[in-house]
């Protein structure tokens, strides 16, 4: 297998060494704070004891569970995922449903009166753009609730952040500020020879210097060789559906294209019948006005006997 310099960070291997050991966990905290846009500014995290693994290999899900401390000390949890487009929506609510639930206590539910701590789940969509999308170029989008009339956040402390990779299409020369490089490492650092002028900050060296193929011992090899090739069938056959997609509805075009074609055939083919016999009963009733017989008429213009005797 013919590899590049640096590991894809967007493989379930790639991201969870990345992003996910408590050695790197200063990546995940940049890469946070630059998501939530100063709402918050995360100094540590934790990684809980749930953390998993996607249960079924098609899903290629990687799941972090943290607990995130605030600058100002204050607690709150977020889900962070690698995910695939499989009901994305729903699993990603009832994945934030989850992190609620699970912090009622078995007993005393009147003494903890609901104290919910804070909750957000971020996703990370690599190849494959939102389900059911609006059609928008945005490669981020951050979700709470909300009134639908108003647009006015009726619930702060419940969010979800998608990052939709396939919409971001920045080059090097035009990254404004340290989200959309972070964004253009996700999405390019696996074809990359170099850690480029443009990324030239400390935490951006260290990590090209963790990423790099032919650091991996042995194992670390084989795991993410695994990886690699996981991501690369999930993407043939999310290719193969695209491509039998576009071909379902040029063939519906096509279908659609010849039955017009039919009908409008069918319409001219009637209205000419109706033109021919217009002008047979306006013949047969000149014939009838200069005395011909309704006979005679009938048989010459193949018409009924019937029908002479109804034109006046």
């Amino acid at each position: 297998m013919q590899h590049s310099k640096y590991i894809d960070p967007t493989t379930d291997y790639g991201f969870k060494r990345l992003f996910g050991t408590e050695v790197n966990k200063g990546f995940l905290i940049a890469l946070l704070n630059d998501l939530f846009r100063d709402r918050k500014i995360i100094a540590d995290l934790v990684y809980n004891k749930n953390e998993h693994v996607g249960e079924a290999e098609e899903t290629g899900t990687v799941i972090f569970d943290l607990t995130c401390t605030a600058d100002n000390g204050e607690q709150f949890i977020i889900e962070v995922q690698r995910s695939s487009q499989v009901n994305l929506k729903r699993r990603m609510l009832y994945y934030g449903s989850k992190l609620i639930a699970d912090q009622a206590p078995k007993g005393n539910r009147k003494e903890w009166n609901y104290a919910i701590t804070e909750v957000y789940v971020v996703v990370l969509m690599d190849g494959f753009a939102m389900p059911e999308g609006d059609d928008s170029r945005d490669f981020l989008h951050d979700i709470c609730l909300c009134n639908r009339d108003t647009g006015k956040i009726f619930y702060e402390y419940l969010g979800f952040i998608y990052i939709e990779l396939i919409n971001f299409e920045k080059e090097e020369v035009e990254l404004e500020n340290d989200l959309e490089q972070w964004m253009y490492v996700l999405k390019n650092m696996s074809s990359m020879n170099k850690l480029s002028t443009y990324l030239k900050k400390p935490i951006f060296k260290k990590l090209f210097e963790i990423a790099e193929y032919s650091k991996l011992n042995k194992e670390e090899r084989k795991m993410y060789d695994v990886s690699l090739k996981r991501k690369w069938d999930a993407e043939s056959i999310r290719q193969a559906a695209v491509l039998e997609k576009e071909k379902a509805r040029d063939q519906g075009l096509q279908d659609g294209l010849q039955k017009g074609m039919q009908k409008g055939l069918q319409k001219g083919r009637l209205e000419e019948r109706a033109k021919a016999e217009t002008e047979k009963l306006k013949s047969a009733l000149n014939l009838k006005k200069r005395g011909l017989s309704v006979e005679d008429i009938a048989e010459d213009l193949g018409l009924t006997v019937e029908q002479v005797e109804k034109l006046k």
